[in-house]
């Protein structure tokens, strides 16, 4: 099966390929399809986002398309930032900034109340433009008071994964190898999720 990536984020084409590529899914970016239309990603949700992002790559192209949105949403902050997570600072993209407005808002805020969730929702749509599937997945953490590790992407430096009786228990996400991210992160779980359904899906 081939799936075009509805996504220009280097970082998320990589952490996908890796893990679709072994399940015998050949990966194409949009550059391999000679560009995608821009999208506002402006619906109230990750999946909303992801939608309308599968559905605009799927018809113009007229392929598979699977499209991510996600982001971090943090307890003490109403679920902030949420669907605004790659443009937190202003600016889309500018993953310094957003680190930086997010310790700036939860100075002073203890360990107990830092608790924060990544979400992922993955939406898959077909080559005539319709939703074939939605998966949402999240992963549990808290945020560190500064940036740990040099791996990773985003807010990763300052999410410490909490999950209990895992072997990356304790362990900020920017310090994992990509296999050991990926065995715990939202995107990894929507990702395993869709596998699943994979094969049925590709019989319609």
């Amino acid at each position: 099966m081939e799936l075009l990536l509805a996504t220009g984020n280097a970082h998320k084409v990589a952490e996908l390929r890796a893990m679709l590529t072994p399940l015998g899914v050949r990966v194409l970016t949009p550059d391999e399809v000679g560009g995608l239309p821009e999208v506002e990603e402006d619906g109230a949700t990750f999946g909303a986002n992801a939608a309308k992002k599968a559905v605009s790559a799927a018809s113009h192209a007229g392929r598979w398309a699977l499209a991510d949105d996600s982001g971090l949403c943090v307890d003490a902050l109403d679920g902030a930032p949420g669907i605004h997570s790659a443009r937190y600072a202003g600016t889309h993209g500018d993953d310094a900034g957003n680190n930086a407005k997010l310790l700036r808002e939860l100075a002073g805020v203890e360990d107990a109340n830092r608790g924060a969730a990544f979400v992922c929702a993955l939406v898959l749509a077909s080559p005539e433009g319709e939703v074939a599937a939605t998966f949402e997945e999240r992963t549990r953490g808290r945020i560190l008071h500064a940036e740990e590790g040099q791996g990773g992407f985003g807010y990763d430096p300052l999410f410490l994964f909490t999950e209990p009786d895992l072997p990356q228990t304790g362990r900020c996400f920017a310090t994992l190898d990509q296999d050991e991210k990926g065995a715990v992160s939202h995107r990894g779980r929507a990702l395993r999720a869709l596998a699943k359904a994979l094969p049925q899906l590709q019989e319609r």
